[in-house]
């Protein structure tokens, strides 16, 4: 594997981006009898959402190694009811994490990971939220995401959260 590069999507990348979320989705279902939809049908319905919320609260990271895309991970700012106390007033609500199961393992999820993080530092986001499947929460604490009732701070005091996965 050559190196990899992580970088912010753009609204040309959605389709490189629904590939990715169709594997993942797929991947995830793989016990289902089938997917109720057809991935052409998907593929635009996904690049019309994505971009009218990359214009809005979402922000995504792609990456790529040599020169396929083969990793996402999306995150979107949710505004916090306004407080009377002086602190962040969003907070960021992690998901859509995939790699491709032929480049894991190679530090692809931590640097998707810490890309999140240095952007929710930089904008002073008051607290990260994932709700991982139990196969990927085991990866979110190693990059530093805690349970509720244990929330660390990242140097600029940012607050990273992990809420159980559901049962």
């Amino acid at each position: 594997m050559s190196a990899a590069v992580i970088r912010r999507a753009e609204t040309a990348d959605a389709p490189a981006l629904a590939v990715l979320r169709w594997r993942f989705k797929v991947e995830e279902e793989e016990e289902c009898v089938g997917i109720p939809q057809a991935e052409r049908e998907f593929s635009a319905e996904f690049a019309r959402w994505l971009r009218s919320g990359m214009a809005g609260p979402w922000r995504v990271w792609l990456a790529e190694a040599d020169g396929d895309a083969c990793g996402h991970v999306f995150l979107c700012l949710v505004e916090k009811v306004p407080s009377p106390h002086p602190h962040a007033k969003v907070l960021g609500y992690v998901t859509n994490f995939y790699v491709t199961p032929e480049q894991r393992d190679h530090g692809l999820g931590r640097a998707l990971l810490d890309e999140v993080t240095r952007y929710a530092r930089d904008h002073r986001l008051d607290t990260l939220v994932v709700w991982p499947s139990e196969r990927r929460a085991s990866l979110y604490r190693r990059c530093g995401f805690d349970g509720p009732g244990r929330t660390p701070r990242t140097a600029r005091g940012t607050r990273l959260r992990r809420l159980p996965a559901m049962p």
